[in-house]
């Protein structure tokens, strides 16, 4: 499996390379407020949630939760328990929540609960069982298909299988695999494959390989999460993941984790390797972000200080966030000033539409 490796140099990296880049970037960022400031202002019109599409929506089905439990994890990533779901109680959330569509996808911590041949079986069954509650709901239901990764040979076969057997509407790749980070866990031709494909990829984190002495005795999405998004999507674009395969259109959770406060010092030593600081920011720029969880009133603002709002995808985070939860983080959502009429309705349906034509019944064969 290829390991890619720069040689890092330090003559390229100093005060004044540092400096530069900065600049670059913060100019790139106050042009992009002013044009945003500018158009919102011009846009007013009273907002009201209806239709939305939640990109970041998950699934248990009564075989996961029995293997979770089996392989001793009733208490995922440090949380109190594995919450209930149903497709009764998913459909009664987003009703009341106002979602008219929910791609699904099976959170952490994933499918590393056995042997590999355990992981296959349990990870074809699970998506198989997702593409069955799709079928009953085409309307209401996406899915995100699972991997068996580390196993790359098993992952391109499984991803072959949930496009073409499937009809899946993308897959959902984990921060890291037991350890191994994404770029060294993926191999290059699944990634070839997703590029072919122009999949979407939906990021989504897991405890990261030292949480033990990291995560301070805190549930691991308390900031665990946050940080091993972050470290994943750096490590994509600095082993160039991003620029060879431009097809790919990932989704970056939690309105970019530390991503947006983080840009311009990923960007800045990004020279060490070669990598012109604006590269970085161009790269984040053309990333998708849900903003599941706490989006407000901090981290949406700092996100749009990075990439503009048709960059945007409302996601729940339903079940692992609680429904009178999710449903008033939306509620916030469709409130906020921080955002126009135009750019809300981008956000909470217009955005993801363009990427899940199927669940808007504008897909062409």
């Amino acid at each position: 499996m290829p390991v890619h490796k720069r040689r890092l140099s330090r003559r390229s990296f100093g005060v004044a390379a540092a400096a530069g880049a900065s600049a670059t970037v913060a100019a790139g960022a106050t042009a992009l407020a002013t044009t945003r400031d500018t158009e919102k202002a011009r846009d007013r019109r009273k907002f009201e949630l209806s239709d939305a599409i939640d990109v970041h929506a998950h699934y248990i089905t009564p075989a996961y939760r029995q293997a979770l439990i089996d392989a001793g994890q009733e208490h995922p990533d440090g949380m109190p328990s594995i919450p209930d779901w149903s497709a009764a109680d998913a459909l009664k959330f987003m009703d009341a929540a106002h979602v008219k569509s929910a791609v699904l996808s099976v959170s952490s911590p994933g499918f590393a609960l056995g042997d590999e041949a355990t992981t296959r079986r349990l990870v074809r069954q699970v998506n198989e069982e997702g593409a069955a509650l799709v079928r009953r709901h085409p309307r209401r239901f996406g899915l995100f298909a699972s991997l068996p990764l580390p196993d790359t040979d098993a992952a391109l076969a499984e991803t072959r299988h949930a496009f073409d057997a499937l009809d899946a509407d993308g897959v959902v790749l984990e921060t890291n695999y037991e350890g191994t980070y994404l770029v060294d866990a993926v191999d290059d031709t699944l990634f070839a494959e997703l590029n072919r494909r122009k999949a979407v990829v939906f990021l989504h984190p897991t405890s990261p390989a030292c949480w033990e002495s990291t995560a301070l005795g805190r549930p691991r999405p308390v900031i665990e999460f946050l940080f091993d998004t972050t470290r994943a999507v750096m490590q994509l674009i600095y082993e160039g993941v991003l620029s060879r395969y431009p097809d790919i259109r990932f989704i970056v959770p939690h309105a970019g984790a530390a991503l947006p406060v983080l840009a311009d010092r990923i960007a800045s030593f990004a020279t060490m390797e070669d990598i012109p600081p604006k590269d970085v920011i161009e790269a984040l720029s053309k990333l998708h972000y849900d903003v599941a969880g706490f989006a407000l009133p901090r981290a949406l603002p700092a996100l749009l200080n990075l990439v503009s709002a048709d960059r945007l995808l409302y996601g729940s985070d339903y079940p692992f966030t609680s429904a009178p939860v999710a449903t008033a983080l939306g509620v916030k959502l469709a409130a906020t000033d921080t955002l126009g009429y135009t750019e809300k309705r981008q956000m909470f349906s217009g955005n993801a539409a363009q990427l899940f034509p199927r669940l808007t019944g504008t897909k062409k064969n």
